[in-house]
């Protein structure tokens, strides 16, 4: 612990940044206390030490700050989240203070909220399947331990609901582990907050997960904030309480517009889009404290949600998660204008670690095999429905017709599972069969034939 220093000397104030002159010892990253003239104590931290100046980052805004009496103390330290196992079932505001009218929890223990950077030698592979009670995801786009898997929506889409079917249904197969879930939403509305805390509280999934709500009418500065200091909560569970946890991030856009919103303050030379050029590394330190250690019980899997703007999936914040992350979920507008709920379009789709936890032992035998064969299939599917628009359903052989009813069931029976249904693996699996026995057999020719004679048959009997 350092020693606490105390000035008087800010010179200056600029949108959520301070400046503080004739300062000495002072750190990046530092944390500091900024005491107002009506005795308000408000937080920030260090952005850049130059010479005998530093520049501090406010998280509760700048309003109100008296340039002559305000008292500025450097706290010797950086950002430290104070954590316990309570955490569990708690409800806090994006700077991690209780909000669900709680006892204050005694903490354990003050970790960074930077975290630590992990070696990739003591990294362990992510191959353990994780069942989200979704069929587009735990059949077609597999998640896995130690996973970053990010879902890529727009303007308008259910992905908040989406995000609260995962909080509530995911689990680990045929394993006594603990799991948990950290919830990280960022500038999101009263209402959202709302939705997101009922939500988990009927369902009784609150118990199980630890909530990190940063509201549309916070400072927007406290949202570069939230997403560390929920991933340094899940680093606890999961490295010293054994936990495996998911973290669930919404919305990433959000905080990328909070670390533009920073950058321009700081007049620093814009990059794509108006966004700062280390967006690509900042966006690292957050989807790379996903992951599995070497000797480590625990996991932390993340799934960070975002809006693309203007449903342009080439926009910087997308287009450089992408690069991070192992696959996209997408969701469709067409498919959510449609009816179907959860709307993800999983052609575009895809978890680059899928074919890690499918399989015997993991999820079921016929897994692999049942996901290739459903792709093929409905890709086939709607390239021939693009053909009938133009040619008309006459041109159509009669391979082709049974194609568009499997398209169609695909879609409405597959996709369309609605929001509060919790589909088991072995329930999806199934239903994949049931949905590629509308197609002759000759055109199963991603599946063995050995493979078909053994479920073939159960479909043709029940």
């Amino acid at each position: 612990m350092g020693v606490i220093k105390e000035y008087r000397t800010v010179s200056e104030v600029v949108g959520p940044l301070m400046i503080v002159e004739d300062i000495q010892g002072v750190q990046y990253n530092e944390l500091v206390d900024i005491q107002l003239h009506n005795g308000e104590t408000r937080r920030g931290q260090v952005l850049e030490v130059h010479e005998d100046k530093a520049m501090v980052q406010l998280f509760e805004g700048s309003s109100g700050i008296n340039l002559e009496k305000a008292k500025v103390r450097f706290a010797g330290h950086p950002l430290e989240l104070p954590v316990s196992e309570d955490m569990v079932g708690r409800i806090f505001n994006g700077m991690g203070k209780p909000i669900d009218g709680g006892p204050e929890l005694i903490p354990e223990k003050y970790l960074d909220i930077d975290g630590q950077a992990i070696n990739p030698v003591s990294r362990d592979y992510p191959d353990e399947f994780i069942q989200t009670g979704i069929s587009a995801i735990d059949h077609l786009n597999t998640l896995v331990r130690g996973q970053k898997l990010p879902v890529f929506s727009g303007s308008g889409l259910p992905h908040n609901e989406l995000a609260a079917q995962i909080a509530r249904q995911a689990t680990v197969l045929n394993s006594d582990e603990n799991f948990a879930v950290v919830f990280a939403a960022m500038g999101i509305t009263f209402e959202e907050a709302e939705f997101f805390m009922e939500d988990l509280r009927k369902t009784g999934a609150i118990e199980r997960s630890v909530l990190f709500i940063n509201l549309a009418n916070d400072p927007a500065i406290e949202r570069i904030a939230t997403p560390r200091i929920a991933l340094t909560a899940a680093e606890y569970l999961a490295y010293e309480k054994d936990m495996h946890v998911l973290v669930i991030m919404t919305d990433m856009t959000n905080y990328c517009e909070a670390l533009r919103e920073v950058s321009a303050a700081r007049r620093e030379v814009p990059g794509r889009r108006g966004y700062p050029g280390y967006l690509y590394t900042n966006l690292s330190t957050l989807y790379e404290r996903a992951g599995r250690l070497v000797g480590k019980k625990g996991s932390v899997t993340q799934i960070p949600i975002l809006t693309m703007p203007e449903d342009d999936i080439t926009h910087p914040i997308p287009d450089l998660t992408g690069y991070i992350t192992e696959g996209q979920i997408i969701l469709s507008h067409d498919l959510y204008n449609s009816g179907y709920r959860p709307p993800i379009n999983v052609l575009p789709s895809l978890s680059r670690l899928k074919d890690k936890g499918a399989g015997e032992g993991k999820t079921r035998g016929d897994h692999a095999a049942t996901m290739n064969q459903l792709f093929a299939a409905y890709a086939q599917g709607k390239k021939v429905e693009e053909l009938a628009v133009v040619l008309g359903d006459s041109a159509l052989s009669e391979v082709d017709k049974l194609y568009v009813t499997f398209t169609k069931a695909f879609e409405k029976e597959y996709i369309d599972q609605g929001f509060y249904t919790n589909r088991s693996i072995e329930e999806t699996l199934d239903l994949g069969w049931k949905l590629l026995s509308i197609l002759p057999r000759t055109e199963l020719k991603r599946i063995k034939d050995e493979m078909l004679d053994l479920y073939l048959p159960k479909l043709s009997s029940e």
